[in-house]
């Protein structure tokens, strides 16, 4: 058993500790690391889910857009938050009408090519968005240029903006409508966007049921 104290300070990473814990057996590292998503998840205030499952069924009722942006594993996980809304909820009379900006690699290149990194997601932002639509940007350092860049777009042109933190929440925390905050250590990616998965499925299993209880 790994016996590990959690969330000592913001600068350690946890994961490091639990394996140097674990003196590299891997059941002893698997315990401690699921230990610790236990903890971090009890913490996630569920008012902040609420306030976001809100948002996303006023957006459904008014035809409104939700796009989804996100870097790396972020992005990954945009484009299956995308797939559980629009396609997983089965809401085919009144659809959830949800778009990940991350999944046209012809899109992103020629942006990232012609335009910068930087662009990728705001260039999109400027061809589809419409006021009243929403971002939800995935991001657990909350710094990634990309991702402020299309905040800053969004906000400023009419949409209601959502993030999805980590670490400290960084720029992304501060400057959203509303966010859904893991409450990770720095640096601990894995725990991170385990937690933003887990918030897709959570989120996507509520909507589900709530489209078909009131159909």
């Amino acid at each position: 058993m790994v016996t590990v104290t959690l969330f000592r300070t913001l600068d350690m990473n946890q994961v490091d500790e639990i394996f140097s814990e674990s003196e590299g057996h891997a059941e002893r590292f698997a315990v401690g690391y699921l230990d610790y998503l236990s903890t971090m998840l009890k913490q996630i205030d569920t008012k902040q889910i609420v306030t976001v499952i809100t948002a996303l069924m006023d957006a459904r009722k008014q035809g409104k857009t939700v796009f989804f942006i996100g870097n790396g594993g972020s992005a990954a996980t945009a484009s299956h938050f995308a797939n559980d809304l629009a396609i997983g909820t089965r809401s085919w009379d009144k659809p959830f009408r949800i778009v990940s900006l991350t999944d046209n690699l012809a899109v992103i290149t020629a942006i990232g090519n012609d335009d910068g990194y930087d662009l990728i997601f705001e260039r999109q932002l400027r061809v589809l968005m419409q006021p009243g639509d929403l971002v939800v940007a995935i991001s657990a350092s909350g710094n990634s240029p990309n991702i402020i860049t299309a905040l800053n777009y969004a906000k400023a042109n009419g949409a209601v903006t959502i993030g999805l933190s980590a670490f400290d929440g960084g720029q992304l925390a501060k400057m959203v409508d509303m966010n859904i905050h893991i409450p990770t250590n720095k640096g601990e990616y894995g725990p991170a966007e385990d937690g933003h998965m887990i918030l897709d499925h959570l989120i996507g299993s509520f909507l589900t049921r709530a489209v078909q209880a009131s159909a």
